[in-house]
């Protein structure tokens, strides 16, 4: 018998093995940055939140990958392969887009093994296209069995009569696929035509080091010979855990190729600096300590007391007001990632600082010169609970929340002037003719609040090192170039005027927050942005309308601007889902003036990692648009503080998408109204109240 069938063999025995006892198991990346073996996928899948960045070299035939396991059971990742040969007539290099959707239906248990499919290129142009059906099963604590049935790509050997037509004639031949310009999702051809087996089995040799060996269905038609020499279907390979934080793989591929891959793993709930390295929280001063110091309200000293105690935890009183037993704070927090923290160390120095007299603390957090929920905390239950295990949701019952409108300011609370000189980083993954590109440099950044609510803000970068400037592809869209031109503007703005503006942010009435910001609102436009958000304090819903008028901004990204100028504003519609989901719906009009809706899904973490995707379909044709059809990817937000252990507001975001073209184009505008707020009010605060207490 050859190694071939022993391997499948040995895998499709699994099912008749007896169970075990085992540790929860964990897929390893794949040479596609996928669950798998090799280069083929296994049924496992990966912790949930994770996400990882894979490189790969195969001789002419490199891959990158981005993936997210959102959460149990669903994996998705964006794969980008750079193939050499000669697949297009008027091109030698080929770059290709495909989209891996793997979902574990059945977790390994017992006597039964984990059970997995997957969809590969559904939205690319189907040179990927494949689905697959994979089961694995651990035997005893170190060895793993793995078998499958693929389809499409991954039916290129041994191939046989798809089992599926017995269930329907449709299944027996894969039909052929019209991509257009790709990006939109085709069904056709899904677990269609021949179908033919693969498996292969992991042997863990160390807590670090798992051997590999399969047998690949997949026999690369399209790249043997071009790309390179298959010889064989049969793989061997290597993974190993360099930390917990990255693994190597190595393979000898298809009798003729060695393979490397490098992956890079985070978890946004397993933070680097663990626990953190802020510093503990002041302590909770009971009144018997207070009352013997003497300190009443018409001492005069207690605004200075107040001011000294939260200055000293890197917080700013903004206004005081005390009325009976009850003390009003509204205090602006630079510091702190999450608003809960703020206001549980606020009510911690108002127990230290506050005469014996006052009962009640009401802490609200101003963000831009509007108010958060009115926060009210018992003196008494601070005591009480700082000690309590229970205290996070004992004290989340007890408070209160309540809309309001910000205290006058006290006269030190303005002007307030801020800067900073920061590195920063500007990635582009995914680029028709690259998979990754960035520039670096650094940041020159400056803000003033000259009155309440008030805003005059800038930054200028510098460019030290970088590629963005090197693509060459000029514009083909037929729309207003409003971001296909964004080489150019990278190429000739090394120091540019990144923004340079003045805002007002106003709470008109109850419940409703407004803003104008005019200026050079982004590296691309300037001109004026309005808004209006209906958000109630304690609602998951709120309702917001923007309208702008802007011009396009020169190259150079200094203060002049070219000839189009557009009108564009949006209605919007925001819901906290809960578990951390929220859904956006933005629908109006755009910067190449067109018109239609923008789609968004965002899963927020309790640490501030935010991971969202979004698809924007206008009244602009498909071919219009160009590749890709229509606007989409993801977006990515990871906090400072979560890298770093310390407290800080900072954050690095990025929106990785597949092309950048002029449809669906939205104006960026800093500081909208929605993000300015939703964190200062419930949901938000309850969602995050166990910080409440750190």
């Amino acid at each position: 018998m050859t190694l071939k069938h022993t391997l499948l063999a040995t895998s499709v025995a699994m099912f008749a093995v007896t169970g075990s006892t085992q540790a929860e198991q964990q897929a390893r990346y794949n040479m596609y940055g996928g669950p798998g073996l090799i280069d083929m996928p296994s049924a496992h899948d990966r912790p949930a939140a994770e996400l990882a960045f894979s490189g790969v070299y195969l001789n002419n035939h490199n891959r990158t990958v981005v993936s997210f396991q959102p959460f149990e059971r669903l994996f998705v990742g964006v794969r980008y392969v750079m193939r050499e040969f000669d697949l297009r007539e008027d091109r030698g290099l080929n770059y290709d887009r495909s989209l891996l959707v793997h979902y574990n239906v059945l977790e390994e248990s017992g006597w039964r093994p984990a059970l997995s499919f997957g969809m590969i290129d559904l939205i690319g142009n189907s040179y990927f296209s494949s689905e697959y059906v994979v089961a694995s099963k651990q035997i005893g604590e170190r060895l793993e069995l793995t078998a499958g049935i693929g389809w499409g790509r991954l039916a290129g050997a041994g191939t046989f009569r798809n089992p599926l037509a017995l269930l329907h004639d449709s299944f027996e031949n894969r039909d052929v696929r019209d991509t257009g310009k790709g990006g939109v999702p085709e069904t056709g051809g899904v677990f269609q035509g021949d179908a033919a087996l693969f498996g292969g089995v992991a042997w863990k040799a160390t807590d670090r080091l798992t051997l590999l060996a399969e047998h690949s269905s997949h026999d690369y038609k399209l790249e043997d010979g071009n790309s390179f020499d298959k010889n064989s279907l049969l793989n061997y390979g290597l993974d190993y855990r360099l930390n917990e934080n990255a693994d190597l793989g190595l393979a000898w591929m298809y009798g003729s190729e060695l393979s490397a891959r490098l992956t890079f793993k985070a978890n946004p709930r397993f933070p680097p600096a663990g626990a953190g390295r802020e510093p503990a929280p002041p302590p909770v001063v009971p009144r018997t300590s207070i009352a013997q110091l003497g300190w009443n309200v018409t001492d005069g000293a207690t605004q200075d007391r107040l001011a000294s105690g939260l200055k000293a935890i890197d917080l700013e009183l903004r206004a005081l007001d005390i009325t009976g037993e009850t003390a009003r704070v509204d205090i602006i927090n630079p510091t702190y990632g999450r608003t809960s923290q703020a206001i549980g160390r606020t009510a911690r120095v108002l127990s230290a600082t506050l005469p014996a007299e006052i009962t009640r603390f009401t802490i609200t957090p101003i963000e831009k010169g509007v108010a958060g929920s009115a926060v009210t905390v018992a003196r008494a239950d601070l005591e009480a609970l700082e000690y309590d295990p229970m205290a996070g949701p004992e004290s989340l019952a007890r408070s209160g929340f309540a809309p309001t409108q910000p205290l006058p300011p006290i006269p030190a609370a303005h002007p307030d002037f801020d800067w900073g000189i920061a590195p920063y980083i500007a990635p582009s993954l995914f680029d028709p003719d690259d998979p990754l590109r960035a520039d670096a440099g650094v940041a020159l950044s400056a803000s003033v609040s000259p009155w309440s609510g008030g805003l005059i803000s800038g930054r200028v970068r510098q460019k030290l090192i970088g590629n963005l400037d090197e693509s060459e592809r000029p514009s083909t869209s037929v729309l207003p170039h409003v971001r296909s031109d964004a080489n150019i503007y990278q190429r000739e703005g090394t120091t540019a005027l990144s923004t340079l503006t003045a805002a007002q942010y106003v709470q008109p009435a109850p419940e409703f927050y407004g803003r104008v910001t005019a200026g050079y609102l982004e590296p691309m436009f300037g001109g004026v942005s309005t808004e209006l958000l209906w958000k109630p304090q304690d609602s998951r819903l709120a309702l917001g309308a923007e309208a702008n008028y802007v011009v396009q901004r020169d190259y150079d990204q200094a203060f002049g601007f070219q000839d189009y100028e557009v009108a564009t504003g949006h209605v919007s519609a925001y819901y906290d889902i809960g578990g951390g989901y929220r859904g956006q719906i933005d629908m109006g009009r755009y910067l190449a003036g067109d018109w239609g809706a923008t789609f968004t899904l965002d899963r927020e973490f309790e640490n501030g990692w935010s991971l969202g995707a979004f698809a924007t379909l206008t009244d602009v044709p498909f071919d219009d648009f160009g590749e890709g059809s229509f606007d989409k990817g993801l977006r990515l937000t990871i906090p400072i503080d979560w890298v770093r252990g310390e407290p800080t507001r900072d954050d690095f975001s990025t929106v990785i998408r597949p092309v950048t073209r002029d449809g669906g184009a939205r104006l960026k505008v800093e500081g909208r109204l929605y993000e300015t707020v939703r964190e200062l009010h419930q949901p938000e605060l309850g969602d995050s109240w166990g910080r409440f207490w750190k």
